[in-house]
């Protein structure tokens, strides 16, 4: 009698537990919760592009400043402060009044480059 009430009680326990886990099963497979599952995956994608991204800027910001130290350039990596005076490269020849650029911008020829993209 014992063991007849046992197996009863252990077979439904396990029925309980199959049709639990067939209709957890099945609340995932419905569209509204396939669609829930996508748009989270595409959320959780997207932050991470994002810091990829961050990661990526932050490295080539560090990498130019490290080349512009190397080079001998000053030029400021933050985008927020002021842009450097850029320089007039012409023959020597005076400078008059009707010159727009001041002395202080300008350099004669011949100075030595170190911009392998000028032309030569």
């Amino acid at each position: 009698m014992f063991r007849r009430t046992f197996w009863f009680t252990a077979g439904a326990a396990a029925g309980v537990w199959a049709t639990t886990k067939v209709n957890r099963k099945l609340r995932q497979l419905t569209p509204e919760s396939l669609a829930a599952q996508a748009a989270d995956r595409a959320i959780e994608t997207g932050h991470k592009l994002k810091d990829f991204a961050l990661d990526v800027r932050e490295s080539m910001v560090r990498r130019e400043a490290e080349l512009g130290e190397a080079l001998g350039l000053e030029a400021s990596a933050d985008p927020d402060l002021p842009v450097q005076r850029h320089f007039v490269v012409e023959a020597a020849e005076p400078v008059g009044p009707d010159r727009s650029l001041e002395a202080a911008d300008r350099r004669t020829l011949p100075y030595h480059s170190y911009n392998r993209n000028e032309d030569h």
